[in-house]
């Protein structure tokens, strides 16, 4: 309960400061947005490895190399935890934004940060506003943006190792013909969602795939690039329950 409790006060104090530095990030942004992104993704980084300190996250990371750093990407992402964005934020090499469900956007200095960050929301109720995210990401990663998304479409909280896959998800990289980085977290369900209110130390397991090369594909191969994805993700999560 003492890491929850003092995980409370640090993120409270961080938005608090939010409201000083928000306005300034969004003035930088007028003159240079690629100096913005940069800034707001170092700052919320720092606030992020923070929070993992308090939390006591102790973390094995393999393939890390996988990850290319002179080009954006689509990270795809299996989800268990809040903490899967907390984990995996602070490693990307270059400005990230995370697709997040709409909700998000009632937690109006949170949704802030997110938007400054490039992060798009997600209307699962309307199809013509999915398609919109889908190809304002695309957009973003044809200007430099790489993105992450969670195509699962919400946490697993059940004792299947994932979910069912949204196809949809993939057309990100589809129209945008981008890489695909596929990560699998392991055991970040531990942290927090096991035992709410608790923060418990944990040992997690983050592992990014070989990239996958969409332009290269053929019809029939992105066909099936979602169900070949999740297949690959399923056996490495498999895998690695045995180092956690």
């Amino acid at each position: 309960m003492f890491r929850f409790i003092i995980a409370v006060i640090t993120i409270a104090l961080f938005l608090i400061a939010s409201l000083i530095m928000q306005p300034i990030m969004l003035l930088i942004g007028l003159f240079n947005r690629h100096a913005r992104d940069v800034v707001s993704l170092a700052i919320v980084n720092w606030g992020f490895r923070l929070v993992l300190a308090i939390s006591g996250i102790k973390s094995t990371v393999i393939g890390e190399e996988n990850v290319p750093k002179d080009e954006p990407v689509l990270y795809v992402l299996n989800h268990r935890s809040v903490f899967d964005i907390i984990i995996t934020y602070p490693r990307v090499p270059r400005p990230t934004g995370y697709v997040a469900k709409l909700e998000m956007r009632k937690y109006i200095i949170f949704s802030w940060w997110m938007m400054l960050l490039n992060c798009e929301f997600l209307d699962r109720s309307d199809m013509r506003k999915g398609m919109k995210m889908i190809n304002d990401s695309s957009e973003k990663i044809k200007n430099g943006i790489s993105m992450a998304i969670f195509p699962e479409g919400t946490r697993n909280k059940t004792e299947e190792s994932l979910l069912e896959f949204h196809k949809g998800s993939f057309k990100i990289a589809e129209k945008s013909d981008c890489k695909i980085v596929p990560v699998v977290l392991n055991n970040t369900s531990s942290i927090f969602e096991d035992h709410l209110p608790r923060i418990k130390s944990r040992h997690i397991v983050v592992e990014y795939l070989p990239p996958v090369d969409v332009a290269s594909l053929d019809r029939e191969a992105r066909k099936s690039l979602s169900d070949d994805i999740r297949e690959q993700m399923l056996a490495v999560y498999i895998k690695n329950k045995e180092l956690v």
